[in-house]
């Protein structure tokens, strides 16, 4: 994706300078708080430590902790730009480090050219740390650095330009070999650019089975070769041949392998040409490779190619590697990084490759479907298998090794894998991938909006909608230019002068002419753009309607429920939140919006159109109807009323898992229900929770979202015969976009719907979200 200088700049300049910040695991909200987490509780942990060492991993987050180490020699492909100018880099390693294994990470840019200082600094932090990543140190200062640091501490160091390489193409290589049917010791392999990725990664070949005699090495001078002296060292002197070949494509005539650590443009078509039947290209000079993967499938087409970049084929990113290897490092108290481990994160990638990859996978790349081949060699950087698959293969081979300090049981701690990101990582992605399936027409009302704006810019960045703005056009393309954003790929819909004004006026009127609206009303209610909207919608002319970050929300709704309606057979309308909590559980509560006091029957509507949003999100819903008491222990209307909607709700769906009525800390406590209650349908806990009333679920949301520190998607409104959202007036951009995302997903499910222009349906009362 093209990223402009401005946006990247404003990526890291705001709202806060920086990607990364310290979020403490300990409450430090009283006195007795502050006595624990500073003195006198905390001399007893430091006594602990200094009795027995090894209890730092118990008593502090070093286990969870790992230095990114610079000194900015060899960043990207920036060169030696120094220290604090790669600092942007370094924290973008933490990010990943965070994002993808949940890897705490301190970044630490050292400013010495001296790698004896380096080194000197990294031995001195070890007791902060449970693993060092050397990142952008320039060649060959990295072997050495590493090399002494693996000789004199006892925790992980790994280079990571090195190594992450080596693994990754690793994975790739032994695939690509079994696709073309050739035997791993035969073939013949040229490596252009012999830095530290490209030495590391010819070792990480040697030792999976590459002969060392049959890889030869070019750099800017030629072919290395024994004898050579122009721009040699001792590491590549390792890889030294004795042959007569001087050129790049000297060495590639009959080669079976070609990987690429060099410059663009470095390869011909004729040299691709001249390499054996079944070539495999690794072509990963960046941001261009060293030959095009159109060129290079011109001149073969039965060429197996991979590249650094995300918009061909097998992309070779090192985020792939390093967050796992660390993650199964740490997680088993590793002292070292070892080359068993190395190889083990390959073979974990080259398997995890041939395995049926999940539909929301497929989604993330906007493909139907992935599949073990040419095209497809190792897994995808989103994919959150990986975790899990090459975290235990690291873990294991530690272990298998000796080098783990706290060994683990594989098929627990494959568990406690799956559960540290849990599916929050995936839900608030969930309903964009499906959007972006198939894109609808979503119709702003708050065209002139600032937020409004800057959403509808990433909705068409990322392929999620086509906006449809209604405003003022000069007005919208003045705040647009102010804000530099784009208005491509969207549409400006004036109300005031738009040529369906008429045509939207005479339907009005005929929808609500028997509810008090006269032809001259219709004609003024028109100039309400929730109303042109709603109508819009109602027409057909746009697939659904998101509104509310200026108004508030019975203003927002009213016209829409007096316009488009509810879906038929439904009764009422209701709002559902998504929350997503810290630990990455996923929760779906009803009715937060709308119904103030809902009947038995209106909470079984309710629950079912909650349990289907449940299913949208590839969750399976385990539905607790929820009251102040449990399982009759209290005789209540109030009771009484959710117990009869259980009882209806299982004939309306025997498959649903429902139970209740229930109190919300039963519902939430597998333990309480197995040993308690174990007659009830809510075996390991419910994860849709359905509230009696709206006092109770609207008050829970905003009390989980504001001291809970929960994140939440919603209000998610249901039971519209065409899609309806309605925007907190606190909504951030995010939240619009994710809010936008489920109206057209909701779009994509309505095709199957007649969206008849005359519904009779009870117009509910208008009441609760602002």
């Amino acid at each position: 994706m093209l990223v402009t200088k401005q946006q990247a700049l404003d990526y890291h300049s705001g709202p806060t300078p920086g990607k990364t910040e310290i979020t403490p695991t300990k409450p430090c909200r009283t006195q007795r708080d502050l006595s624990m987490a500073y003195t006198p509780g905390v001399a007893q942990p430091c006594l602990e430590i200094e009795k027995t060492p090894h209890d730092a991993f118990k008593y502090t987050g070093r286990g969870n902790l790992v230095a990114v180490v610079s000194n900015g020699t060899a960043v990207l492909g920036l060169g030696d730009i120094g220290a604090l100018a790669g600092k942007p880099v370094m924290e973008g390693k933490s990010v990943l480090f965070k994002r993808f294994a949940d890897v705490n990470v301190f970044d630490i840019e050292v400013d010495t050219h001296d790698p004896d200082e380096v080194i000197k600094v990294c031995q001195l932090l070890e007791p902060t740390f449970g693993g060092i990543n050397l990142e952008d140190i320039k060649a060959p200062d990295c072997f050495y650095i590493e090399e002494k640091l693996r000789q004199t501490m006892k925790i992980p160091v790994f280079h990571d330009d090195q190594h992450g390489t080596a693994i990754i193409t690793g994975a790739a290589l032994l695939n690509a070999l079994e696709l073309v049917g050739k035997d791993i010791d035969k073939v013949r392999i040229v490596f252009n650019g012999a830095g530290a990725a490209g030495i590391a990664t010819a070792e990480h070949y040697v030792r999976l089975g590459v002969k060392k005699e049959n890889i030869i090495f070019c750099d800017t001078k030629g072919v290395v070769y024994k004898g050579r002296k122009e721009g040699m060292n001792p590491y590549k002197d390792r890889f030294a041949v004795d042959t007569k070949l001087r050129t790049l494509a000297e060495a590639m005539v009959g080669a079976d392998i070609f990987v690429g650590l060099s410059v663009k443009d470095a390869v011909t078509q004729d040299m691709v040409r001249s390499m054996a039947h079944d070539p495999i290209v690794f072509a990963l000079a960046n941001p261009d490779p060293e030959i095009t993967y159109e060129d290079a499938k011109a001149c073969r087409s039965d060429i197996v190619m991979a590249t650094g970049r995300s918009d061909y084929p097998n992309q070779i990113n090192n985020v792939l590697g390093f967050p796992f290897l660390f993650r199964g490092a740490l997680d088993v108290h590793a002292t070292a990084i070892n080359e068993e481990m190395k190889l083990a994160a390959t073979r974990a990638l080259a398997a995890l490759a041939k395995e049926p990859v999940p539909d929301s996978v497929c989604r993330i790349y906007g493909v139907e479907r992935l599949k073990f081949g040419r095209e497809y060699l190792i897994p995808t950087p989103f994919d959150p298998r990986v975790l899990v698959w090459e975290s235990s293969a690291v873990a294991e081979a530690a272990m298998r090794t000796g080098v783990a300090q706290e060994p683990v049981d594989l098929a627990t701690y494959r568990d406690q894998l799956e559960r540290r990101l849990g599916k929050a990582h995936e839900v608030s992605r969930t309903m964009i991938h499906k959007a972006q399936a198939n894109p609808k027409q979503v119709v702003f009302p708050e065209g002139e909006n600032e937020k409004i704006l800057r959403a509808c810019h990433a909705l068409v960045e990322e392929k999620i909608a086509k906006p449809i703005l209604l405003g003022n056009t000069a007005k919208i393309k003045a705040h647009a230019e102010q804000l530099s954003v784009s208005l491509a790929g969207m549409a400006i819909v004036d109300p005031a002068n738009s040529d369906h004004r008429e045509a939207y006026i005479l339907e009005l009127f005929r929808l609500r002419q028997r509810r008090g609206v006269t032809l001259d009303e219709a004609h003024k209610l028109i100039n309400d753009r929730n109303v042109f909207g709603s109508m819009m919608v109602h027409m057909g002319d746009a697939d659904a309607l998101v509104s509310g970050v200026t108004q508030h929300f019975p203003d927002t709704i009213r016209p829409a429920l007096q316009i488009i309606r509810m879906r038929e057979g439904f009764h009422r309308v209701s709002g559902c939140y998504v929350l997503i909590t810290k630990k990455g559980e996923v929760f779906f509560l009803a009715d937060t919006s709308v119904n103030i006091e809902p009947t038995a029957e209106e909470l079984v509507e309710i629950a079912l159109c909650t349990a289907h949003m449940a299913h949208r999100f590839e969750i399976v819903p385990r539905v607790a109807m929820l009251s102040f008491s449990t399982f009759g222990n209290v005789d209540h209307p109030i009771c009484t009323k959710v117990r009869k909607a259980v009882e209806l709700l299982k004939y309306a769906d025997p498959t649903l898992i429902v139970d209740g009525e229930i109190a919300a800390d039963d519902a939430l406590s597998p333990e309480v229900i197995e040993q308690q209650y174990p007659f009830s349908a809510l075996k390991g806990g419910a994860n849709v929770l359905i509230f009696p009333d709206l006092a109770s679920a609207n008050i829970a949301i905003k009390l989980l979202g504001k001291i809970g520190g929960n994140e939440s998607i919603g209000p998610i409104l249901m039971g519209m015969s065409r899609p309806v959202h309605v925007l907190q007036r606190t909504a951030t951009v995010e939240e619009i976009v994710g809010v936008a995302a489920i109206a057209v997903v909701d779009a994509q499910e309505n095709d199957t719907y007649a969206h008849p222009h005359v519904h009779v349906a009870v117009e509910p009362e208008v009441v609760g979200e602002d």
